[in-house]
């Protein structure tokens, strides 16, 4: 994958500083574990939106976020920062977009950031 690519899916300047602080074994020891909890997160978003349930929909998303921030995938965490907030002006037309687009990027997106990382192991 091109660098500008990975770049628009990846925060790649943060998890430079990770490697460079904590190396690229240990910080895709930390992916591995998001690897294994991210079905439960997109599944309690589709299940929340399913439900018509707004609040938990936008708690989820704001647990989602922070999550998919904390490894690198700057991609997630945008669509994700947008989904968590339910009070915001554009929210009701753009929120199924946006669930969307973590359902489709996620588990590519986590397969672009293993790969990323394992090249630096």
């Amino acid at each position: 994958m091109a660098i500008a690519e990975l770049d628009s899916i990846l925060d790649l300047n943060t998890l430079e500083q990770y490697v460079s602080a904590i190396g690229a074994a240990t910080l895709l020891k930390s992916v591995v574990l998001f690897e294994q909890l991210m079905p439960e997160y997109v599944g309690n978003l589709v299940k929340a939106k399913e439900a018509g349930d707004k609040d938990t929909l936008c708690s989820e998303a704001h647990k989602f976020k922070g999550a998919a921030g904390s490894v690198g995938l700057k991609r997630i965490q945008q669509y994700a920062q947008l989904l968590q907030h339910g009070g915001e002006a554009g929210w009701e037309e753009g929120h199924q977009e946006w669930l969307n687009m973590i359902a489709t990027h996620a588990f590519d997106d986590l397969a672009a950031l293993k790969a990323f990382l394992q090249a630096k192991v």
